[in-house]
């Protein structure tokens, strides 16, 4: 555990602690478990995952945290553990605070996944067939019931006042410009299928950064990067190869 502003902040750091460090960070209302299949096989680098304030075993905010809070949070952290230049992979909600990460700190490279970073005028919420999709998935019904049970996004009224207030928060905020002041290489995959944030928001990403590349999945969902785990992972594990 790490203690952030009085509260504990649950991660894992698995992998060879020597090599290259990757920290993945869930989506809204999830925790570590939905970002384990892709850390699991990155394991030749130093693999980090971070249960988000008020996600799996970490605490809730004592108040309502803007996303700079989060960043913080997460640079305090990865300080601690004496981490520079990280590569972020992010998922959802982790998404945007990647992107926030990297406008503001030094980011070795970027994986984003169906990750918001504008206002919507009317959010979408998460569909339940992606998780019917996902069940019929290989090794990944048990990650489905998972997701059951963790996903706050999808059901507003579950959530802790103080989530709630976090969340509206959260949505509300529009990152565009200091999505701008990213210039490391970036890979943005996304479903064609996601009801949560549309592909058309995906390569409007691409268009604000200098060194960014989508790779779109086809029928896919918001997560896409579950739907197509193993071409994924092979994505992601050359990437982190290339110089």
């Amino acid at each position: 555990m790490f203690k952030y502003r009085n509260i504990d902040i649950n991660y894992v750091r698995y992998g060879n602690i020597n090599n290259q460090t990757v920290v993945l960070l869930h989506g809204w209302g999830q925790n570590i478990e939905m970002m384990k299949p892709v850390g699991d096989s990155l394991t030749d680098n130093d693999v980090i995952i971070i249960d988000l304030p008020g996600h799996g075993k970490s605490e809730e905010p004592k108040e309502v945290w803007s996303l700079n809070d989060f960043v913080d949070m997460i640079h305090e952290l990865l300080n601690s553990l004496n981490v520079q230049n990280p590569i972020l992979i992010g998922h959802s909600f982790g998404g945007k605070l990647s992107l926030l990460y990297a406008s503001m700190y030094p980011v070795n490279k970027l994986v984003l996944f169906g990750s918001p970073f504008k206002v919507k005028k009317n959010p979408n919420s998460l569909k339940v067939k992606t998780l019917k999709k996902l069940k019929t998935l290989p090794g990944l019904n048990k990650l489905a019931e998972t997701m059951k049970k963790h996903m706050g996004s999808t059901d507003y009224r579950n959530a802790s006042p103080m989530m709630r207030d976090i969340l509206v928060r959260h949505v509300n905020t529009d990152i565009t410009e200091d999505v701008k002041k990213i210039k490391c290489p970036t890979i943005i995959i996304w479903g064609t299928n996601d009801q949560a944030v549309s592909i058309a928001d995906a390569y409007e990403l691409e268009s604000l950064m200098p060194d960014a590349a989508v790779i779109q999945y086809d029928g896919c969902t918001h997560y896409a990067y579950l739907e197509r785990l193993g071409q994924t992972n092979r994505i992601i594990k050359n990437f982190i190869k290339e110089k």
